[in-house]
């Protein structure tokens, strides 16, 4: 599915040439490069431009309407979202227009990040004006071009599905394209009045479906060549172990086995299918040298975390004196609230293909940083990162595990090829290696204290965050700021709770060890959120207040909190009865610029395990581009978090990964899965994300609706785990 860019196109993209077998529109717009600058050496080549051109319209002389994304699809449905961008300034039929993710190359940068990546639920937002600006600059040129061929003035053509008019005459853009191709393109051209918007907030069905369902959709596991060997990695048992001895005798003897090759991260079994190469690792026989690693355990780790809890750590936030105005506080709630590591568990286990052939190397894999892929591989295979093609297909989810700083499954496969010497290797991990292999969301613990006032609202806030730092030892090490990592405690240091409360203090403690952590689906918000939102329903409850009414209270000077806040509500019935045995809880929070409320309700089995019949969310993402996609990205954000929230774990006893498959990493099935309602809050606000910001308010929901039913609190994920013993 992705695009053939030869030296050409790739010199074009360097110039902004203008091709002559058709149009092909370049654009761009200032972008700061903020987290260019932390690696331009994995960058690839660098034009030294001010304004790098990085996503592409291309209409052919045979009418074809080509669209080459810049970011990757990865089911949050940007394929379709900015397709429609295009389409809408273009004037085409947006359900006829080929779509492709383009190449691993500088051009496709990130308008503010200055890589090329797809993460922060920045997509829509961060491509609205540039997509369409290229598909009006495109527009401009074709009008231009049929004015001169019918000898009329611009201002007397009109465009529509992929035709330009003037009076009884009229052109194709595809008849056109060569002409305006030759066009001096204009310096800025106006974009349609949202009164005339035919897609943008109107709603367009997937883009993608139809291959998703008639198989003709390639994702990275779908990738098969002539005499491509398959690759199955024996990792350490360990994070951080070494390999000391291999015995790899019985390995090639199973049938189909070629190949045992060590590499850094363990011993690979190179067969001619997963079967025998899966075989041949389980008959491999390896000592290791654990390392320290091995000392690494959950309940030792949450003794320690508790102890660095007791002390303040790295100021991230303060104001005022908060010890001070704690004596004098009326009531003082203290809670602990705890979060284990989590797997990112797509549905499509990590998997690369790398084919070297005539001195370059091309490369097969679902990724959201495929520039940083693509420096990763060259520096491992020797090359230079332009004799690298990195195909982007499809991902079978990604939730931020395809985004790893350390292109860590890339870097993998390269070493399997290096090593080996084969040509053509595809590299596969099991879902036990998916579970296993690490880059998880960190544990963490929260410890708050918080002092009331005479009306039970908060006048001082004591709040201690301990957990591993994601950002530490990457190429990202440069954003860790005074020794805090913000991703850490985004959703605590500028919570419109904490702000408001004149004397407070917020410090951080990131301890290490050998466990690799990073990004998971909304990042810091996945604890930030639940620990801020329970704890304000605790502190209503000390008030003597309904939940909702002191939400309101507290977020007087929020309006878009408060949007979210009472649209939820008000669609859930807050405050109506309910059946016999069920029960509500709410949560409200701002993540990736956009403004989630959930109205969870719930009601207890026969074992004490919470099931969830409804979630009621009210989303201000400000101009909901694609409204479907909206509503089906929260969606599954609420089903992410339910799975999160009920039973997600993982746990390491003396260094090792208990968990391995769904069986003990337990997503949600269709009976976990609650009666959803989306509703999107008209708004003319700032445009946020969707993909993440519907995960953080889902686990504080059902966790308030959790002491509605029974009058205790769940403070300690997973609540299926905690709600047995509370």
């Amino acid at each position: 599915m992705s695009t053939t860019l030869n030296a050409g196109r790739r010199n074009f993209l360097k110039t902004g040439a203008v091709l002559t077998s058709g149009l092909l529109i370049s654009f761009s717009v200032p972008g700061a490069k903020k987290l260019g600058a932390a690696a331009p050496s994995m960058l690839g080549p660098q034009s030294g431009a001010a304004f790098a051109p990085n996503a592409y319209l291309n209409i052919t002389a045979d009418n074809e309407v080509l669209v080459y994304l810049a970011h990757a699809e990865m089911g949050q449905g940007i394929w379709t979202t900015l397709s429609m961008m295009i389409a809408e300034e273009l004037d085409v039929d947006v359900n006829k227009m080929v779509v492709q993710h383009g190449d691993a190359w500088q051009p496709y940068n990130h308008t503010m990040f200055g890589i090329q990546i797809t993460g922060g639920s920045s997509t829509t937002w961060s491509e609205f004006d540039r997509y369409r600006k290229a598909g009006a600059t495109a527009r401009a040129l074709l009008v231009q071009a049929a004015a001169q061929k019918f000898g009329v003035n611009p201002a007397d053509c009109k465009t529509e599905n992929g035709v330009v008019t003037a009076g009884d005459k009229s052109a194709t853009y595809g008849e056109l394209a060569t002409a305006a191709a030759a066009l001096p393109a204009p310096g800025d051209v106006p974009l349609k009045d949202p009164k005339n918007w035919k897609y943008i907030g109107k709603g367009v069905k997937r883009l993608d479906t139809p291959a998703k369902i008639n198989g003709t959709a390639k994702f990275g596991m779908d990738m098969q060549f002539p005499g491509m060997l398959t690759a199955v990695v024996l990792h350490a048992p360990v994070f951080g172990a070494k390999v000391k001895t291999v015995d790899a005798a019985k390995a090639k003897a199973i049938p189909g086995v070629r190949q045992v090759v060590q590499i850094p991260t363990g011993v690979a079994v190179l067969a001619d299918n997963y079967w025998a190469a899966k075989k041949g690792r389980a008959a491999l026989k390896v000592d290791w040298d654990l390392g320290s690693g091995v000392k690494v355990d959950s309940a030792t780790m949450l003794a320690e975390y508790r102890q660095l809890a007791q002390k303040p750590g790295t100021q991230a936030g303060k104001a005022g004196d908060v010890d001070s105005a704690m004596s004098k506080a009326v009531k003082t709630v203290e809670a602990e609230y705890t979060f284990p590591y989590l797997a990112h568990a797509a549905m499509e286990p990590l998997n690369v293909t790398i084919q070297l052939k005539d001195g370059k190397c091309e490369i097969w894999t679902g990724t959201q940083m495929p520039g940083l892929d693509q420096g990763a591989a060259a520096k491992v295979l020797g090359l230079k990162p332009d004799q690298i093609r990195v195909n982007t297909v499809f991902l079978g989810g990604g939730f931020g595990r395809r985004a790893t700083p350390a292109s860590d499954f890339v870097v993998e496969a390269a070493e399997i090829v290096k090593a080996s010497g084969k040509p053509l290797v595809k590299m596969v991990w099991s879902r036990e290696d998916d579970v296993r292999g690490g880059y998880y969301r960190p544990a963490f613990l929260h410890k708050i204290t918080a002092g009331l006032n005479a009306q039970g609202l908060p006048i001082a806030w004591k709040h201690t965050i301990v957990g591993q730092s994601i950002m530490d030892g990457t190429l990202f090490a440069s954003m860790i700021k005074d020794g805090i990592d913000a991703a850490s405690v985004e959703g605590v240091v500028d919570s419109p709770y904490v702000e408001a409360i004149p004397d407070r203090l917020v410090t951080l403690h990131s301890p290490k060890n050998e466990v690799p952590v990073l990004w998971w689906r909304s990042v810091g918000h996945t604890h930030t959120a639940m620990a801020m939102e329970a704890m304000i329903d605790e502190l209503a409850h000390a008030a003597g207040k309904d939940p909702l009414a002191y939400r309101q209270e507290l977020l007087k000077s929020s309006p878009r909190h408060l949007a979210a806040l009472n649209l939820a509500a008000e669609k859930a019935g807050w405050g109506k009865p309910l059946p016999a045995g069920r029960f509500r809880g709410i949560a409200v929070h701002e993540s990736f610029l956009s403004y989630v409320a959930h109205v969870a309700e719930i009601s207890l089995n026969e074992d004490g395990t919470i099931k969830i019949h409804r979630v009621v969310s009210a989303i201000d993402c400000g101009l909901a581009v694609n409204p479907d996609g909206v509503k089906a990205q929260i969606e599954s954000g609420i089903n992410f978090g339910v799975a999160a929230a009920l039973h997600g774990e993982i746990t390491l006893e003396k260094g090792r990964v208990k968990q391995g498959n769904f069986n003990d990493y337990v997503v949600a099935r269709m009976f976990d899965t609650p009666d959803i309602e989306v509703h999107i809050v008209e708004s003319t606000s700032k445009m946020g994300g969707v993909g993440e910001p519907g995960v953080p308010p889902v686990a504080p929901a059902i966790a308030n609706a959790y002491f509605a039913a029974t009058g205790k609190r769940l403070r300690h994920m997973p609540f299926n785990k905690a709600g047995l013993s509370a």
